[in-house]
């Protein structure tokens, strides 16, 4: 497998030094092929996403339809984001007839490790940005996913030619070796501690990184907010696709005046969404391995449940569950928790909130449900996390050729989606060009006392276009 691997990687690597994935030709090419690998399969990617996970329509709807958007943006927007762009100079600069200009190249050949938890949108979004911004890609899918990574080995190679994107299935070992390769770049969505292990092996050939991770997300209920409509929203975050996102609701803090309320409007929302028996509804999603469904099942041990809990292995199915009063010993709040789990606290004062919510890692997510302008700024302004909303949950994830995505610290390094997506993945090259008759005389020795009066108006602060 090794060898098959680095094969994959020289081929590749002599492809893109070609220079014909820098032509706006080829990416449009590779960003047709993408666009029809899913529109000609779509009942295919549906019955394999369903295998995996006996998904939601709207989820299947969500990632499939998301994920054509950002390709249509993408082929929309190329040529002006592959256009140079001119820098402003100093006004000493720009009178001597001195120009700069700002060019994006791409890296080279790019890695794309892949997850299970949105198994479209996570792992096509890396590749049309990679594709875009004009890099040759290896994409690695997740192997708990079997049906839909075995049916994107089969589309990949029928889509693309390998010297420009290829498809590689394995597990650790797999990944362990193309670690090894002198990757370009490496595009990684999972697990904080995989990320790490990512980073130090980028470190060896000073690879680029974009590290799309995770933990547990914060979300404030309080005093003003709209109770049942805070409900709704939040325990729809918690559950959709299994709540195996990684920008699920991870916990709740909610005033202690409206907890009470606020709790009976979750467990009405359950049964509103989902009704008295979420196993038999077709909305909602089941847990990707029965290991999974056993690390879930820890966390609820000695938790007070107060709606759901019921767990079964072999079907894969975790109820969607309600933990309260939750507190921060339990095991369900030691980690990210990536299931249907929804645990609510109180508080009574918001500096508690800050004070405690400041000093976890810092998450991928938060959000905040709120009628007062003063705390829902003072909380925007203090707590640092990727990207959330106010009074709704996920929808920042959902808008990809809208909004960048991305975390920070613990949950992730760079952004993407868009045009963020397409900077990400290349290099500004930065150009100055000088007329061949001009000379700069202050920058060349002797240095005169004329030429140290002179300096500061070479370097003075570039004009405004």
């Amino acid at each position: 497998m090794a060898s098959h691997l680095k094969s994959v990687f020289d081929t590749q690597k002599e492809h893109f030094l070609t220079d014909v994935t820098k032509s706006y030709v080829w990416r449009i090419d590779q960003l047709d092929r993408l666009e029809r690998l899913l529109v000609e399969n779509q009942q295919a990617i549906t019955e394999a996403l369903g295998q995996d996970f006996k998904t939601a329509w709207f989820e299947q709807s969500m990632e499939f339809y998301g994920t054509l958007g950002a390709i249509a943006h993408a082929k929309q927007e190329l040529k002006e984001w592959m256009a140079p762009q001119a820098a402003n100079l100093p006004k000493r600069f720009s009178e001597s007839g001195h120009r700069a200009q700002v060019y994006r190249e791409p890296y080279g050949v790019c890695l794309v490790i892949a997850p299970f938890n949105a198994p479209i949108i996570l792992t096509l979004e890396p590749l049309i940005a990679a594709l875009s911004a004009g890099n040759t890609v290896i994409v690695k899918p997740a192997e708990t996913t079997v049906a839909l990574s075995t049916l994107y080995e089969e589309l990949f190679a029928k889509y693309f030619q390998p010297e420009n994107v290829a498809l590689v299935r394995g597990g650790r070992d797999v990944v362990t070796d193309l670690l090894s390769f002198p990757f370009d770049f490496i595009f990684f969505t999972g697990s904080t501690q995989v990320g790490k292990v990512i980073m130090r092996a980028a470190a060896e050939n000073l690879t680029p990184v974009l590290l799309e991770l995770g933990g547990q997300n914060p979300v404030l209920v309080d005093e003003t907010a709209n109770l049942d409509d805070a409900a709704e929203k939040i325990v729809w975050g918690a559950t959709a696709f299994g709540g195996q996102w990684c920008v699920s609701p991870g916990y709740v803090y909610v005033h202690e005046s409206v907890a009470e309320p606020f709790v009976e409007a979750c467990k009405a929302a359950v049964f509103k969404q989902y009704g008295e028996d979420p196993k038999s509804s077709p909305d909602f999603s089941r847990i990707v391995t029965e290991r999974d469904v056993d690390r879930l099942s820890a966390m609820l041990d000695g938790a007070p449940i107060i709606v759901g809990g019921t767990v079964s292995r072999d079907e894969r199915y975790v109820a969607p569950t309600i933990v309260f009063p939750a507190r921060w010993t339990d095991p369900v709040m030691k980690t990210e928790i990536f299931g249907p789990i929804l645990p609510i606290m109180t508080y009574s004062e918001l500096d508690e909130v800050i004070n405690v919510v400041k000093r976890q890692p810092k998450s991928l997510a938060a959000y905040v449900f709120s009628r007062d302008e003063a705390v829902v700024n003072r909380l925007l302004q203090t707590l640092s996390f990727g990207g959330g909303a106010v009074n709704q949950t996920m929808v920042q994830c959902l808008l990809s050729s809208s909004l960048p995505f991305g975390g920070v610290g613990p949950s992730g390094l760079g952004r993407y989606y868009g045009k963020y997506g397409f900077d990400s993945l290349s290099h500004l090259k930065s150009v100055v060009f000088s007329p061949a008759d001009v000379s700069v005389d202050v920058l060349l020795p002797p240095y005169t006392e004329e030429k140290r009066r002179e300096l500061g108006e070479w370097f003075a602060e570039p004009e405004a276009r």
